[in-house]
């Protein structure tokens, strides 16, 4: 049976043009996320494989003026999470070297450069589960309760997580743990 919702007439499949839509976000995220170009379009092909399969099992939100887009991002960067994380426990038997820095063209890097690249190093050591929360809330602008939803945990744990991977990052990429504010002692 067909389905009729917001993003158009009724229809049994993902629209091309809704999947389209998203690759770029869903791109970047992968990239982030694996850490390398070939294996991050690899993930999003096999996200919109999946989402394709599994298209019956979307439900675009129900209430009126809801955000459909938004709800089927966050469907999408659940599926390609979960794709991850099953990948990522088949791969830790079987470990693999990544061949993009191999292939990179030795020159002198740009500043802009240098920072992106060690960003890209402090992102890849911090534990998976940081990296995730990290960058869906703070690149991908998910919202806690979204991120939440889509990794499965509750709210204040991905709260948590942020603010353990900020301050990994942080010390990743500065060398030296940030200061703490003073912290006042409630009776």
């Amino acid at each position: 049976m067909a389905r009729r919702d917001a993003l158009g007439p009724a229809r049994d499949a993902l629209d091309a043009a809704d999947a389209i839509a998203h690759i770029p976000r869903l791109r970047r995220y992968a990239r982030l996320l694996v850490g390398d170009a070939a294996r991050a379009d690899d993930l999003v092909q096999d996200t919109l494989e999946r989402a394709c399969r599994k298209w019956s099992l979307w439900r675009p939100p129900g209430a009126p003026g809801a955000d459909v887009q938004a709800a089927l991002r966050a469907w999408l960067l659940a599926l390609m999470h979960n794709l991850h994380a099953n990948q990522w426990r088949q791969s830790s038997a079987h470990p693999s070297v990544a061949l993009d820095a191999a292939l990179e063209p030795r020159h002198d890097p740009t500043p802009g450069t240098v920072m992106r690249l060690d960003l890209e190093r402090a992102l890849a050591l911090l534990p998976t589960a940081a990296r995730e929360v990290l960058l869906l809330v703070a690149v991908e602008q998910v919202a806690y309760a979204e991120a939440a939803e889509m990794l499965g945990v509750p709210v204040g744990t991905v709260m948590s997580r942020l603010a353990r991977a900020r301050e990994q990052l942080r010390q990743l990429m500065d060398g030296a743990p940030a200061p703490r504010a003073a912290l006042k002692v409630v009776k």
